[in-house]
């Protein structure tokens, strides 16, 4: 007899979107046939004709089972009956899903045919062998300057955008989903209104990249449980196309802050003791469980992964960002609209910056930050109406050009055309025995025009 077959009627309680029932406990020397994350159907009897509630094994305590209802549990009463899948969650798996766009339950949403019949795998899996990891090597291109050229985004990387609400942090992942050199993206939005989600949506078919993409999208009116859902479902197909087809897959998520929103929401309702901010103690187990899919794998593709992480009150001691950071490999700062060249640091680049790329690419970019940094210093001589000198002058201008040229997260320029960019800005505003760089450098890209 199927685990379906099996209907259970012995309803505990009904906290919140938690359905706790009844399931005798195996006799000894049987095998339990419900586990975690199993999915269950919940039939309301005193309306026959309402279809069934989704919901997913949250916690196995013994004779009692915890149930995370999909859609709330308005309407549910005690008299319910429970039957188990016997299976996790699954997610539609085919080429047929390149260019579709699916709710945190794994429904399509945008109008296109069904998918009922195409392959479905299994989401939140093991993370990958160790032994089938090999070092990062190559780099993901994004057309953004401050990423490019001064923290490159390597494949099989796992690196956050720090942020704040407000922010154009939407707007720069969707550029670099347009512009990223991936075989395929895919996105997972957490808690989005529509109009974020139909910015993404026309984002991605304006540049002409929409079949090359696939969407999982937890809108904020979606029930919360979806949301946890969006991350595994998409880092489940983003492996399956590394592995099974060799793919280079760039994995967007925003916002990973709402995603520990609302596995605290969950762990209160599960009455589950708070750990800092009330979030839950494993917190940074769940983040990393996550982070650590991605991979570059031998003998087939790679996962990278590029996420939002919005700090509340520009706090990055915030129990999210700061659990982040101990996962991740760098991450980029975006405050007031550009990406800032101080804060943000990729941990990878150096396996990439000069190997993979230009030669002048390592000396550009560290010569390009310095003198940035001592035009802020020149900037704060300017503010406290010290007298600026020749050189001082020359800083200032330097400043404003790369701010214009580079920081804009709107500018977008291929890798070696900003590096020539670069070139042209010092050439502006420096002489050659100014930059301090290897002559042989100096001589071969260095403008002929110099500075008056």
């Amino acid at each position: 007899m199927t685990q379906l077959l099996v209907r259970y009627s012995r309803i505990l309680e009904i906290v919140g979107d938690i359905v706790k029932v009844h399931v005798p406990e195996p006799e000894e020397g049987e095998v339990a046939a419900i586990g975690y994350g199993d999915l269950a159907l919940i039939e309301n009897i005193l309306d026959p004709d309402q279809p069934p509630y989704m919901a997913q094994v949250i916690q196995l305590d013994r004779d009692s089972v915890s149930l995370q209802v999909f859609s709330g549990t308005k309407g549910l009463s005690t008299k319910a009956g429970v039957r188990f899948l016997g299976h996790p969650m699954q997610v539609t798996f085919s080429p047929n899903i390149m260019g579709r766009a699916f709710s945190g339950s794994g429904r399509a949403i945008d109008g296109g045919p069904s998918l009922s019949e195409e392959t479905r795998i299994e989401i939140d899996g093991p993370t990958v062998n160790p032994a089938r990891r090999i070092l990062a090597s190559r780099m993901i291109r994004t057309d953004v300057p401050m990423i490019d050229v001064f923290n490159c985004l390597v494949e099989s990387q796992k690196i956050p955008i720090f942020s704040v609400a407000g922010e154009p942090y939407n707007r720069l992942l969707a550029q670099i989903g347009a512009n990223a050199d991936a075989d395929v993206v895919v996105f997972g939005g957490i808690g989005l209104i529509f109009d974020d989600y139909y910015f993404f949506r026309r984002a991605f078919e304006e540049a002409g990249v929409s079949a090359r993409t696939v969407m999982f999208v937890h809108l904020g009116s979606d029930p919360t449980v979806e949301g946890l859902l969006v991350p595994d479902m998409a880092l489940a197909v983003a492996e399956r196309f590394a592995v099974e087809e060799g793919k280079r897959v760039l994995v967007l998520l925003t916002d990973m802050t709402a995603y520990a929103d609302a596995l605290k929401e969950v762990g209160i309702s599960m009455e589950h003791v708070p750990s800092n901010r009330g979030y839950i103690g494993d917190l940074y187990s769940q983040l990393a469980r996550r982070y650590e899919k991605a991979c570059d794998y031998k003998g087939a593709g790679s996962v990278t992964i590029l996420s939002v992480t919005t700090m509340p009150g520009d706090d990055v001691t915030h129990p999210v960002p700061d659990n982040t950071g101990y996962i991740t490999e760098g991450q980029f700062y975006l405050h007031n609209g550009v990406l800032d060249p101080f804060g943000s640091l990729s941990r990878l680049k150096q396996h990439v910056i000069g190997k993979v790329t230009r030669e002048d690419h390592g000396q550009i970019m560290n010569t390009m930050v310095r003198f940035y940094a001592e035009a802020r210093d020149a900037q704060q001589k300017q503010a406290m109406s010290f007298d600026l000198t020749e050189y001082d002058e020359r800083l200032l201008k330097f400043g404003d050009l790369f701010r214009d040229r580079f920081m804009d997260i709107s500018v977008s320029m291929p890798l070696e055309q900003a590096l020539d960019q670069c070139w042209q800005t010092l050439a502006e505003c420096f002489k050659p025995e100014e930059l301090l760089m290897k002559q042989q450098l100096i001589d071969k890209y260095f403008p002929q025009q110099q500075a008056g």
